[in-house]
């Protein structure tokens, strides 16, 4: 029930017993069912009911449906009514109820609901609209409002604030709609559900779409719907609009537009614009602004037709600002003037007849000078002089001819038809020449590390070191060179050096070690040689070659002997180690054990026609020079060879070790030997020295007895005399520092009795002087306050109060009628004044 419905203090009962009372109070109601006629009857209050045998409580009692002011509810199942307003009753007293239907009611006197009425819904507050809001209603059945204007089921209308809706049976609400408030520089896209006019008074056809740009409130119609808000672009001078039309229709400019063409919309156009419902922006476009250093090319310009030149080019120089037009762009962007120093050119190519020139000419345009280039020209490179010291030079090439060369010792600038060549290398000899790599203290080291980047336009350049030569070999002229260091080697664009691949390693291994200098020596190279003596033991040798190249330079057909031996370590190592081998095979083991060194050189150097060895081994093929060899060591290959020859050697070690021992053993017993002799001799020597001591003791012990038996009594009397000075000086070094404590004891007293009284005085005084300031402070507190005291009661009533006490004796004593009276002991003087005090009984302390 609503909060119009049920009584809370009432208790409905559905199964009331026979004959019950029930007391319905007004404005409450009750359905009975009559089980004699099966209707259903309304009971309306205030009243009493008894209840029959044959009647049966079906509802109630409950409230009465109250409608305040402004409310409304709905009845489904309504009772039907007369003219009159009056509920119809059948032949049988039964209201009759237009099922399926509903009623809505509003403020009227409570009433009861009739059997098979429904509150539908609550009282509720009617709908009160506030401006700029509307409710959209559609009527679900024909009806007439209270108007008289008929309306058709499906038909829908606006109902439009500020108002109070009342709402009718035969209408729906479809929805609440909101005013869109437009704001300046906005506008309302609107699209038409149906045929219809708008606000203006414009026909518009269904899907019609148009804007409305009317400040203010807007409430679309039912025929209406909103897409969006368009909001305006605000144009400046450095921005436009680049717009394009979606069809053929005229613009608000008046200009007709085609669909899919585009144009610009600027400040001189509108100062704010909202595209059309058949304008799609593009988005927006910056102004291009040049000033009077710089220019552009612009692309398939347009013309002042608005149509574009597709395929040509316009120059534009600053100072200038524009917009690119839809279609234009700009060739390589904006651009500064290209300002030429003394030593700056241009290559310029010429893209069509330009005045002399040809399309496909080249020319320079050489500085100083500022060039703007037309557009007829490209500008190809931009160029500058290359300044080269004499050690360094370019790559040139001439593109006619395809001839390269090199340029060195000059400030070089490039015609219009060369260009800088680059030369290519073999990937070794690049990394060679990249890498930080030392000829020299490197030599036996392989070159490692991250090659730099080669500038390849560059004339390659090489550092000989000392003591060194180069081979370089051209490929054109078909004959090579040799360059001896210290020199700085420039190589020529169809050159290329000679690339050594040494062996390397122990034993020595092919192509080890790569380098493009050759190094003359004196030098040395190790390399380990297995050779077999003729007794079938295999040694590893370790041998050293001392070396060097026995070049002149100034013979230069002997000098190009050296390079002809490609690998000179590998040979030379494999030479001598045949040599070496050939001559340990005739020999047994213990035999090259002794002498090694000589077999070994004498097999290397060989001898001479009396039988000395050589001092030197001469390579003919190359001119390498075998100085020296060192024999660094001699392991032998075979295992059991190798415990032999540990086993003699422990041997031998053993031998000397004993040997050692027993020169050593006899070295220490001799020294043992003349150890003990003397000390033999030393105890003797002590011995007699100690006789002597002896005698002298023996004589000292005799005069010390004399001396004893006659000093006794001598010593005791002076040791006596001496105790009796001593206890005397004692005596009086005690007295003295007694004298000297009471001295002390005294004085400090005296001080401290002095400080005690100096500290009472002083203690005294201040006191004495806090007193006397304190009464003088007093002094002045109390005559301040007679002072005051005096001054507050003024000198008149200071007169009264000192004439009051006598003017009141007096007046006691002519009360009492008393005309004289003398009481006395004839001693005292006569004080009337105590007199009549003393009479009255009043002190005079009391008044």
């Amino acid at each position: 029930q609503s909060t119009w419905g049920r009584n809370p203090n009432l208790t409905a009962m559905t199964t009331p017993s026979p004959g019950q009372v029930i007391k319905v109070p007004p404005y409450y109601f009750l359905h009975v069912l009559d089980n004699n006629k099966n209707i259903t009857r309304t009971e309306v209050g205030p009243l009493t009911f008894v209840r029959q045998d044959h009647e049966k409580l079906v509802l109630g009692p409950e409230r009465m449906i109250t409608i305040p002011p402004r409310h409304y509810c709905v009845i489904a199942n309504p009772a039907l009514l007369d003219k009159d307003g009056k509920v119809v009753f059948d032949e049988f007293g039964q209201a009759k109820i237009q099922h399926g239907d509903q009623e809505i009611r509003f403020h009227q006197e409570p009433f009861p609901l009739f059997p098979g009425e429904k509150l539908a819904s609550k009282v509720t507050p009617l709908q009160v609209l506030p401006p700029n809001k509307a409710l959209h209603l559609r009527a679900v059945r024909d009806f007439k409002d209270s108007e008289g204007k008929t309306f058709r089921a499906g038909d829908e209308w606006l109902f439009e604030g500020p108002g109070t809706y009342t709402p009718h049976v035969a209408v729906e609400q479809v929805d609440t709609i909101n005013a869109t408030i437009l704001k300046p520089n906005e506008a309302l896209k609107l699209r038409a559900r149906r045929e219809c006019r708008d606000k203006s008074g414009t026909a518009r056809k269904a899907g019609e779409v148009w804007l409305w740009q009317t400040e203010g409130a807007y409430l679309p119609s039912v025929d209406e719907e909103i897409i969006g808000v368009t909001a305006a672009f605000v144009l400046t001078e450095k921005t436009a609009l680049h717009v394009r039309a979606t069809r053929t229709f005229k613009d608000i400019f008046g200009r007709e537009r085609k669909a899919g063409s585009e144009w610009l919309v600027t400040l001189k156009d509108a100062e704010t614009y909202i595209p059309g419902v058949y304008e799609e922006v593009v988005g927006e476009v910056k102004v291009t602004t040049l000033n009077n250093r710089q220019y552009c090319v612009v692309l398939d310009p347009m013309d002042g037709d608005g149509n574009l030149r597709l395929g040509q080019r316009e120059l534009r120089r600053g100072e200038a600002s524009f917009f690119l037009h839809p279609g234009e762009r700009l060739e390589a962007g904006v651009q500064a003037v290209h300002v030429l120093g003394e030593e700056d050119g241009l290559l310029v190519r010429a893209r069509e007849a330009f005045e002399e020139k040809k399309p496909g000419d080249r020319w320079m345009i050489l500085g100083p000078c500022e060039y703007v280039p037309p557009v007829e020209v490209d500008i190809v490179d931009r160029r500058k002089a290359i300044p080269l010291d004499a050690n360094e030079g370019i790559y040139v090439r001439d593109t006619k001819t395809g001839k390269v060369r090199s340029v060195s010792g000059q400030s070089y600038m490039l015609s219009p038809y060369e260009e800088l060549w680059s030369k290519e290398l073999p990937a070794t000899v690049e990394s060679l020449l990249t890498i930080d790599f030392d000829p020299l203290a490197d030599r036996s080291a392989a070159p490692s590390g991250k090659p730099a980047i080669r500038d390849k336009t560059k004339v390659v350049t090489f550092r000989v070191p000392h003591n060194a030569v180069v081979q370089i070999y051209d490929y054109k002229e078909k004959k090579s060179r040799l360059m001896f260091g210290p020199e700085l080697v420039l190589l020529g664009p169809d050159e290329q050096f000679t690339q050594l691949s040494l062996s390397g390693g122990k034993p020595k291994k092919p192509n080890q070690i790569r380098s493009l200098v050759l190094l003359l020596g004196p030098d040395f190279m190790t390399d380990i040689v297995t050779v077999e003596t003729s007794d079938h033991a295999r040694l590893s040798l370790t041998l050293s070659y001392n070396w060097f190249f026995d070049v002149k330079r100034t013979d230069l057909e002997s000098a190009a002997k050296i390079f002809s031996v490609p690998d000179f370590v590998g040979d030379a190592c494999k030479a001598i180690a045949s040599r070496v081998r050939g001559s340990v095979a005739q020999v047994a083991f213990d035999t090259f054990h002794r002498e090694s060194a000589r077999i070994i050189r004498s097999a290397v150097f060989g001898k001479t026609e009396d039988g000395k060895i050589k001092d030197r081994f001469v390579f003919a093929a190359n001119n390498l020079t075998i100085t020296n060899i060192d024999i660094q060591s001699v392991e032998p290959v075979d295992q059991k060879t190798r415990d032999s020859l540990q086993k003699s050697v422990q041997l031998a070690i053993e031998i000397t070790t004993k040997s050692q021992e027993a020169a050593a053993r006899h070295e220490a017993e001799r020294r043992e030997q003349e150890a003990r002799g003397r000390l033999e001799r030393q105890k003797i020597q002590d011995e007699a020295e100690a006789e002597k001591s002896r005698a002298g003791l023996l004589s000292l012990q005799a005069a010390s007895a004399a001396v004893e038996s006659t000093g006794q009594a001598k010593a005791e009397a002076q040791a006596r005399a001496e105790a009796a000075e001593i206890e005397g000086n004692a005596a009086v070094t005690q007295a003295r520092l007694k004298a000297d404590a009471m001295k002390i004891e005294s004085d400090a007293d005296l001080e401290q009795t002095r400080a005690r009284q100096s500290a009472e005085v002083s203690h005294k005084r201040q006191l004495d002087e806090l007193e006397i300031v304190k009464a003088e402070k007093l002094a002045e507190i109390e005559s301040a306050k007679f002072k005051n005291f005096v001054d507050a009661i003024g000198a008149p009533t200071i007169q009264a109060i000192a004439q009051a006490g006598p003017e009141m004796q007096a007046k006691l004593l002519s009360g009492l009628g008393v005309k004289s009276l003398l009481i006395t002991d004839g001693n005292s003087p006569i004080n009337l004044f105590n007199t009549a005090n003393g009479l009255v009984g009043v002190g005079a302390g009391q008044q």
